[in-house]
């Protein structure tokens, strides 16, 4: 008699877009109200807080400011997703050869696989003539941060890492 073999079970990965769309479903009906600053979001700082942390994913609410870079970076070994809230993001990436640029808004979402380095900034609305407030994001990541490594692009054009980080916390 042939005995069957067991496979172990595939764990299965949260999806992570989804994950931030409804967590900034959430944030925009005001659900999370209370967790916010009080007197609104900090104008010269990030601000950041924890909105649903388990074993396989942590889900943060991210306020953004003008002159605040996260400097290039990857998230060690986890995948990562974000959703714009309110405002706007620029993300700079590297893609092997270069450096890329995409304009996020309010709305809009990006995934980053293992691997992925970037660069995340406030950036003004499209509209300049618009007053100057915090961009605010969902970013939820599988497995939970454990480390982050920090790069530069070389003069050869080639990316180097300079340090990597533990940590807990998100997009330094």
């Amino acid at each position: 008699m042939v005995s069957a073999i067991s496979l172990p079970t595939r764990l299965r990965q949260p999806d992570l877009l989804h994950a931030t769309d409804r967590y900034a479903d959430d944030v925009f009906s005001g659900r999370y109200d209370g967790v916010l600053p009080p007197g609104g979001l900090p104008t010269t700082d990030r601000w950041y807080t924890r909105l649903h942390g388990d074993d396989d994913l942590d889900v943060w609410l991210i306020s953004w400011v003008p002159d605040r870079s996260t400097e290039l970076h990857d998230h060690g070994g986890s995948l990562g997703a974000l959703t714009v809230v309110s405002g706007a993001l620029e993300e700079t990436r590297w893609d092997g050869r270069e450096l890329r640029r995409r304009h996020l808004k309010a709305g809009d979402q990006a995934a980053f696989p293992l691997g992925w380095v970037h660069d995340v900034v406030w950036a003004p609305d499209r509209d300049t003539s618009a007053p100057i407030t915090p961009t605010l994001s969902v970013h939820a990541y599988s497995p939970p941060l454990t480390a982050m490594s920090y790069y530069e692009v070389t003069p050869r054009n080639t990316l180097r890492r300079n340090r990597t980080e533990l940590t807990d916390e998100p997009e330094g």
